[in-house]
């Protein structure tokens, strides 16, 4: 869907972009990390045509983004830091006018506008001045423009910046729904968003790609192994014992009691070519050892950002 090779930008003689390459696949919801200065920005700014890199390419759909603009940029969908309203139009007078930069049919206008607007929650402001709304509606506005033409791919760059939690909740869930139909770029510096709803993360720093992975496998290229908390009841000491005949464990061992039940640590050896959750759950449940949690204690997307970054 995109395609990035050996992306280079100047700014002087400073390398802000150095040499960056990584692709996002069509249906992919992509998380675009950096400490501030990585270069994300200006990493979206060429991909979208907004600035030309000094070498290297960017393909959108097959069409250079410098040699076909035109035919790349109707299938992005760009919704910057600081969405590009205009406060003193209202929100449906803003939509068409983008329908118009767009170049949406007249005929097809209306349908699309009304099921953008259902799809963001906005219709009910639709006749309202956009400098009078909330932050939390100019954000949807300024991804319902994003939306018009339909776009195959969506460009978002802090989507849930200055909301609410409440916002956020509804943004990201927003972001679920539209990754059905479309390839989905999103930046954020706030990392539990990126992990609730990205497929994969590209994490740059000092203009360089430091990592690019899903966040289990970066988690677990992280750590050298998985780790699991397990708690139960039963006999420790045979719970422990039957967990530890299973193959690809690596250790096991109970780090807290409480009368019948136990908290058990378990460490998985990254060579393990199965998920052996499924097998331990099996082999308690034929024991008799009925299990009240089992989770992943692998390190957060917080801790693979910051080890990745320094």
């Amino acid at each position: 869907m995109i395609e990035i090779n050996n992306l280079v930008k100047h700014y002087g003689t400073k390398k802000a972009v150095n040499d960056i390459s990584f692709t996002v696949n069509d249906g992919e919801v992509l998380g675009f990390l950096g400490p501030n200065g990585a270069g994300k920005t200006t990493t979206m700014n060429i991909i979208t045509g907004y600035l030309s890199s000094t070498s290297g390419t960017v393909k959108v759909n097959g069409h250079d983004i410098l040699e076909e603009p035109e035919l790349a940029k109707k299938d992005i969908g760009y919704l910057p830091e600081q969405p590009p309203l205009y406060n003193d139009m209202t929100v449906i007078e803003f939509l068409n006018f983008m329908c118009d930069l767009k170049k949406v049919r007249k005929a097809d206008r209306k349908p699309m506008l009304s099921e953008i607007m259902d799809m963001v929650k906005i219709s009910s402001v639709s006749d309202r001045l956009i400098g009078n709304l909330s932050k939390g509606y100019k954000q949807r506005v300024g991804i319902a423009q994003a939306l018009i033409g339909d776009p195959k791919i969506l460009i978002l760059d802090e989507p849930t910046v200055g909301l609410d939690p409440g916002q956020v909740i509804e943004i990201r869930k927003l972001v679920k729904s539209l990754s059905k139909n479309h390839s989905i770029v999103i930046s954020s510096h706030i990392l539990s968003e990126i992990q609730a709803v990205c497929d994969r993360v590209v994490i740059l720093n000092h203009g360089k790609v430091a990592a690019i992975d899903t966040i289990p496998d970066l988690s677990r290229r992280l750590s050298g192994t998985s780790k699991f908390l397990l708690t139960v009841r039963g006999d420790g000491d045979d719970i422990v014992s039957k967990i530890k005949m299973l193959t690809s464990i690596q250790d096991v061992s109970i780090r807290r009691s409480e009368g019948e039940y136990y908290e058990i640590e378990i460490l998985v050896s990254n060579s393990a070519k199965t998920d052996p959750r499924e097998a331990i759950f099996f082999a308690l449940a034929k024991a008799g050892y009925p299990m009240l949690e089992f989770r992943s204690l692998d390190p957060t997307l917080e801790e693979i950002f910051l080890s990745i970054t320094g």
